[in-house]
């Protein structure tokens, strides 16, 4: 496998040969960022874990460079943090257990340069190598550029696939904004009552984040516990945590399916939800 780019990077934890490492692939998440995977994919790589026919592929588009520093960090040049944050990504999936871990590379300005093919063309290799029965991206509620971006680049991929190449499904996740607010029939909840443990573990690996300002660990975990809590209103808790994602497999099958149009619908139907809730109790 060779990417655009030569400092890219491609870790197999278990040191399996690379092609057998990626055949083996039946849950791939495609992010933008470093520690973007532990938080919006932790059910795929809790379901893989230790289990011997599935197994968790993670791909990171960017490079880390620009990412907030602060205490121990606070120095460090974009290319030193760039290194600590692969580093923390590999200890990720060998925490995890994944399949492989693929580091692309890319600065998040050409990844949101519509017009540059690279990192689609390094997608579309990655796809038709690892043929994962799902795929897990950010979705286009996110309110951060780049993942949306990534998304994009993502679905641009999927649809250059022949349709008997194609995932059978595609989830968009949340990071940077909740989707709480999607209708219940129109999530897709991922259940994560299981191995806290090692939710917490995944996500503590990035101590540059953690100590340098941002405390992804608590608010990842503290938002599952309360995605389940606030799942149902007139009923108990049937899980310990959930995370939130929207099925977007129609994007990949239907190259004219617009991007925008796709996730107004789901805010056209909260809206409606909203307004009819004034009105009934209103009338």
């Amino acid at each position: 496998m060779k990417f655009h780019l030569e400092t890219a990077e491609l870790y197999i934890p278990d040191g399996l040969a690379a092609e057998l490492a990626l055949a083996r692939t039946t849950h791939l998440c495609i992010a933008a960022h470093q520690d973007d995977i532990e938080i919006m994919a932790a059910a795929p790589i809790l379901e893989c874990f230790q289990h011997p026919e599935k197994w968790f592929t993670g791909v990171v588009v960017t490079d880390g460079r620009g990412s907030p520093r602060n205490s121990l960090y606070e120095q460090y040049t974009d290319e030193e943090m760039r290194l600590v944050r692969f580093k923390e990504q590999r200890k990720a999936a060998f925490v995890g257990d994944y399949a492989a871990q693929i580091l692309l590379d890319y600065p998040s300005k050409v990844v949101k340069d519509c017009a540059q093919t690279a990192p689609v063309e390094d997608l579309l290799q990655i796809l038709r190598l690892t043929r994962p029965q799902v795929v897990y991206t950010h979705n286009f509620a996110d309110k951060h550029d780049t993942h949306v971006a990534v998304a994009s680049r993502v679905v641009q991929a999927l649809r250059q696939l022949a349709p008997e190449e194609r995932p059978a499904r595609l989830i968009g996740c949340e990071v940077w904004r909740a989707l709480d607010w999607v209708q219940d029939e129109d999530k897709v909840a991922m259940d994560l009552s299981a191995h806290e443990n090692l939710q917490f573990a995944l996500l503590g690996v990035f101590d540059s984040q953690i100590v340098g300002g941002k405390r992804y660990d608590l608010a990842s975990m503290g938002r599952r516990r309360a995605n389940a809590t606030y799942f149902e209103s007139h009923g108990v808790d049937n899980a310990a945590g959930l995370s939130y994602g929207i099925d977007m497999t129609a994007l990949m099958n239907d190259p004219h399916l617009d991007l925008a149009d796709f996730i107004a619908t789901f805010i056209e139907r909260f809206a409606q939800d909203v307004v009819g809730r004034i009105r009934r109790v209103n009338t």
